[in-house]
């Protein structure tokens, strides 16, 4: 029995079976396997109005389902500092036991499924920021009113490539639950990197930017496709974060890439 009065019937109590369990559950292996994940993840885009309401319908119950959790592990961490006194006060081993109870309950309160929902709301700041980017380059090849030169076009539509093929390594990755797409993910961002700074350096030091708009015009174009790059690179470390349970920085990207 939970040895804090407050607010004991406002969430529901942990089985005693799960208080055995290992301090820190091997989230790899809950999620590996999950096909609700998987459709959570990966869910296709809506092809008509009642498919979509259903979408808003289930991205609704996420957004409940997170509150809720938070809600949940507000009480628990509020029933351990409530201990506190007595443990101080009367060195109390009933208190120590409630809140090491108060712990145990933090560290396996649906953890998979919090770090899911966390990870798609954090992925979908990330996927809206590529859209913005990737508009602003069209707008800027829309605007032009003189054909930009053969090498710069060449450069440009290889950082795009390299961008499309990381969101799609990092799309499957997500369907998959696939930690080598995150893996090739990082190590190709630096593609978009040697890209991007040769056209700097062509234009910066060649043609002069500064007295050339229209190299000005093709440095932020390159500009804007190697900061997608750097969100979908996010969105890497986000995929790494959901199937290893950590983040990447707890762990030094270069031995992650290998």
């Amino acid at each position: 029995m939970r040895y804090s009065k407050l607010h004991q019937a406002a969430r529901p109590s942990v089985p005693a079976d799960r208080l055995n369990m290992p301090r820190k559950v091997a989230t790899s292996r809950t999620i590996t396997g999950n096909p609700a994940v998987v459709d959570q993840v990966a869910a296709p885009p809506p092809q008509n109005q009642e498919t979509s309401k259903r979408a808003g319908r289930k991205d609704a119950a996420s957004d409940d389902d997170l509150a809720r959790t938070a809600l949940k592990a507000f009480l628990i961490a509020r029933d351990a500092a409530f201990n506190v006194h007595d443990l101080l006060m009367h060195s109390s081993r009933m208190a120590f036991l409630a809140i090491k109870d108060c712990e145990k309950e933090l560290d396996i309160i649906d953890e998979a499924r919090a770090r899911q929902l966390l990870t798609s709301l954090k992925c979908t700041t990330d996927l809206e920021r590529i859209g913005d980017l990737v508009m602003s380059m069209a707008m800027r090849v829309q605007s032009r009113t003189e054909k930009m030169a053969t090498s710069d076009v060449r450069q440009l539509v290889e950082m795009s490539e390299i961008l499309r093929q990381m969101l799609d390594l990092v799309y499957r990755g997500f369907v998959d639950l696939d930690l080598e797409c995150a893996r090739k993910v990082l190590q190709m961002d630096k593609d978009v990197d040697r890209v991007c700074h040769a056209l700097f350096q062509k234009h910066l030091t060649v043609h002069g930017a500064d007295s050339n708009p229209s190299s000005f015009d093709v440095l932020l174009m390159a500009q804007a496709l190697e900061r997608a790059g750097d969100h979908t690179t996010n969105l890497a470390e986000d995929l790494y974060s959901l199937i290893e349970g950590r983040s990447l920085r707890h762990a030094p990207k270069k031995r992650a890439a290998t």
